[in-house]
């Protein structure tokens, strides 16, 4: 099972503040909008996502089909596999993909202690 990409995606009061507060750990924005409200930024392999009243709780994020610079790989594992492949061994999926699609897609699964983890597919 090939998970592609992984970065936290934080749920932010001031993507401003945020933004700053993480430029100061090292991190360097590489992507998003900010008058959407939401940024992507990385310091190396290390990505997280700032999102402003988008998400009610931070979360894990896996991007199959992406590497560590948001660069689409020859081979990984689709999301709706994957989503699939979960399903097949029991897990609960709260947001499904729909599996007749192609493309970009997404679902949300929830850990036992209740974080939720999106598996978000770009490409």
């Amino acid at each position: 099972m090939q998970l592609g990409n992984f970065s936290v995606s934080l749920s932010v009061k001031d993507l401003s503040a945020s933004q700053h507060f993480y430029e100061a750990l090292g991190f360097t924005a590489i992507g998003g909008d900010a008058s959407q409200g939401w940024l992507i930024l990385q310091n190396g392999t290390c990505s997280i996502g700032l999102f402003q009243g988008m998400f009610e709780k931070n979360m894990l994020t896996f991007n199959p089909g992406w590497n560590h610079r948001c660069e689409t790989l020859d081979e990984f594992t689709d999301v709706r596999d994957l989503q699939r492949q979960l399903k097949a061994q029991g897990v609960a999926v709260e947001t499904e993909a729909d599996e007749d699609s192609t493309g970009p897609a997404s679902f949300v699964v929830i850990d036992p202690d209740g974080n939720p983890i999106l598996f978000d597919q770009h490409v």
